[in-house]
């Protein structure tokens, strides 16, 4: 999708830090973060939100968001206390219209959120 942030970040149209790559996915600093570790996992194909990549076509896309998210987790240091997130809409805080997990760390993380 031409004028989406992250389909930009992903073609490396847009500068991003990025922190690993799959063949299917890409993880990348938040620019805002909210936590010492805030690294979003994004499918490079485009969706819209977590209910498109849920009813995608493409086999196991979800598990490999997750899979990643969960490396990202594992290689900044977090894997014994983070939180994966996933906004989805307006109402629920989804500011890109492109699905990505939040892996947040390296504090400690309250409930409920936000």
């Amino acid at each position: 999708m031409s004028d989406c942030l992250f389909c930009g970040i992903v073609a490396g149209d847009v500068p991003a830090t990025i922190v690993s790559q799959t063949p299917r996915t890409v993880a990348f600093a938040d620019i805002n973060p909210q936590a010492p570790v805030h690294v979003l996992v994004v499918p490079r194909a485009h969706h819209a939100n977590l209910a498109e990549l849920i009813d995608s076509p493409e086999e196991d896309l979800l598990r490999e968001v997750l899979a990643h998210a969960t490396e990202v987790a594992q290689s900044c240091g977090v894997a014994d206390g983070h939180r994966i997130v996933f906004n989805t809409g307006p109402e629920g805080g989804q500011t890109v219209e492109h699905v990505h997990a939040h892996v947040l760390g390296g504090r400690q993380m309250t409930w409920p959120p936000g």
